[in-house]
């Protein structure tokens, strides 16, 4: 079946989505899981064994593959209760009429199943004539879980290094491929190559001759090419990539991988454009590999979604999209972290998020992945950290070490943001005897890593009132800059007809247009790294700066040529846009002019 709706709610975190599903997916919601916390994952299943009372049996640590088994009976618990919702739902006794009247309500106006239904309930309300139609009409959102390629921690037994398919991300794969889930992996933070091989071994993620796979391979892109790469490369092992999920570089939450300056319309009118290349040349490609495995070649080319997230905020928004770039789904992210029905925050952190303002939100470097992150000021997290460092002891316990991957000291790896590993890093920046404005750089930087994989998580603990002994209550909280614009907590209903247009939950009349807010955004990151060469730059970077200039030119461009051709969309912002674009247009232009002048710094080669 096709989807009732035409958003989906992103993974946020490590723990804010951690049981969406469970809330949502009975309405016709996708929404996606983290698999990154099998701890945390593995006291939920505990908690929901007994809310829903089944039996419940402890996976320990002493367990052999004890990760791959906790994130499939997690995963098989959050299907089953979902699943039994949703049949509840369906029956539709007296006791379920008022959720059935919700799914109906959520869905936009222009619904072919809305309109149906109030077809159908017109005149009277039928029990068992609705009963009938909904069993055949109905369906459930997608359970779909998210890995982050990059955290694949190497994992030991008796100090004895274990083979890689016990890696972090290669469990946590084998551990959905395990479950009875028919619905998506999403592959997010760039191409793993191992990891991607490892998919090959489960027969659920290949087609069978209808095309139907069960399992499906979503990729979190920020470009066309890097998509055709990584499509190509899962083709030739006979895994075909299901749907490719655009994301802004940098207006989002969480991580932020930059594009070398390509804004999002420029990527998305690509894929608008190549859309039918990509697809015949990748099928090309799968269809020999599938034959080479003598595995089935399906009868007809398979089919490829589309979609994009980061930054969208208002219906106008949602709707351009997917009216002009053809898009299949439009993420909403940040904003769903307001809505305690969809998403698992403590009440102490949707306070904050509440109160958030444009300066509350920053990209960090917080991250022990040394990935630029989107960070909340204030968050109680960042303050433990402080207090920490206020005490001459920097650093976490690192109780989880899902990121416990940098070697520099330690073959087995570290966390850099660990007390361990600020210790001998800062032992080490003793020694250089630097001058005291240089040590406090250098020192900051290193402290400044936060314990992002505990306090990802550790909301969700606060929000059910679960044990933080091991995690401690700090929670680190990473909505994207768009948090600032939406002001209050909101029921799923509200929130949903605010992106079908049938409210609008946005009250500020200053929010930018979410292509306007990229750029700023680009144009501030390209004035930070021209900050960071002004002391000494190579020639390679100076170019690589010009690079990056040289594309959010023709983006920018490229925007004032789209808007200035739209006859019926943003009609009312228009002006605005255009004022906004050629004052970035000249923001950039003295951008460039800075790097022009950096040439008088150059490096010796």
């Amino acid at each position: 079946m096709t989807n009732v709706h035409s958003f989906h709610i992103p993974v946020m975190g490590i723990g804010f989505t951690i049981d969406t599903p469970l809330k949502v997916s009975r309405f016709g919601i996708d929404s996606v899981i983290s698999l990154v916390d099998d701890i945390l994952i593995e006291k939920l299943r505990k908690m929901y064994c007994a809310k829903f009372e089944r039996p419940y049996s402890e996976i320990t640590e002493n367990m052999d593959d004890f990760r791959a088994k906790r994130i499939t009976a997690y995963l098989d618990l959050i299907y089953e209760e979902s699943l039994r919702k949703f049949e509840k739902l369906k029956s539709v006794t007296a006791d379920s009429a008022t959720e059935l009247k919700n799914y109906f309500s959520m869905l936009p106006d222009t619904s072919g199943l809305k309109k149906e239904f109030q077809k159908l309930t017109k005149d009277s309300f039928n029990l068992q004539e609705i009963k009938a139609w909904a069993k055949d009409n109905l369906s459930m959102g997608s359970i779909d879980v998210n890995i982050m390629t990059k955290v694949d921690k190497e994992n030991y037994r008796k100090k004895i290094k274990l083979p890689s398919e016990y890696n972090d991300a290669h469990a946590a794969l084998r551990g959905y491929a395990n479950s009875i889930l028919n619905s998506s992996l999403v592959l997010s933070a760039g191409m793993n190559p191992r990891l991607y091989t490892y998919l090959e071994q489960f027969e659920d993620f290949y087609p069978d001759e209808n095309g139907i796979i069960k399992k499906k391979i979503v990729l979190k892109v920020s470009d066309y090419r890097s998509a055709l790469i990584q499509g190509k490369f899962l083709a030739k092992k006979g895994l075909w990539v299901s749907e490719y999920r655009i994301e802004s570089g940098l207006n989002c939450g969480g991580h932020a991988f930059a594009t070398d300056g390509f804004l999002m319309g420029p990527i998305l009118n690509q894929f608008k454009e190549e859309k039918e290349n990509l697809i015949q040349s990748v099928y090309e490609i799968l269809a020999k590999a599938l034959d080479q495995k003598n595995k089935v070649v399906p009868k007809s080319i398979l089919p490829l979604k589309i979609t994009a997230q980061g930054g969208v905020g208002t219906t106008e928004e949602h709707n351009f999209l997917i009216n002009h770039y053809k898009v299949d789904s439009v993420g909403w992210g940040t904003p769903f972290l307001l809505v305690s029905e969809a998403t698992t925050v403590d009440k102490s952190t949707i306070e904050r998020l509440v109160e958030a303002k444009e300066e509350d939100l920053y990209l960090s470097n917080i991250s022990p992945l040394g990935i630029p992150f989107h960070s909340l000021k204030g968050n109680t997290k960042d303050l433990e950290k402080a207090q920490l460092i206020d005490k001459g002891r920097p650093g976490s316990s690192c109780p989880k070490k899902f990121v416990a991957m940098n070697k520099d000291f330690l073959d087995t790896g570290i966390c850099t943001a660990s007390r361990q590993y600020q210790h001998l890093k800062i032992k080490e920046l003793d020694k250089q005897e630097l001058a005291v404005e240089d040590y406090e750089y250098e020192y900051n930087k290193i402290t400044e890593k936060s314990c992002t994989c505990v306090g990802l998580g550790t909301s969700a603990l606060l929000a059910y009132g679960l044990d933080t002994k091991t995690e401690g209550p700090g929670v680190s909280v990473c909505p994207g800059p768009n948090m600032a614009y939406f002001a209050k907590t909101m029921e799923l209903n509200e929130m949903i007809d605010h992106i079908y247009g049938n409210t609008n939950v946005i009250t500020r009349k200053d929010r930018p247009h979410m292509f306007i807010k990229e750029l700023h955004i680009y144009l501030d990151y390209l004035q930070a790294r021209i900050a960071e060469s002004r002391i000494e730059i190579t020639d390679k970077q100076r170019k690589y700066l010009l690079t990056f200039a040289g594309n959010l030119h023709d983006g920018i461009t490229y925007y004032q040529e789209l808007f200035n051709n739209l006859k019926k969309e943003f009609t009312e912002s228009k002006a605005q846009i255009l004022f906004l674009l050629e004052e970035g247009r000249k923001s950039l232009n003295n951008l460039i002019q800075q790097i022009e002048s950096l040439e008088n710094n150059l490096a010796v080669q």
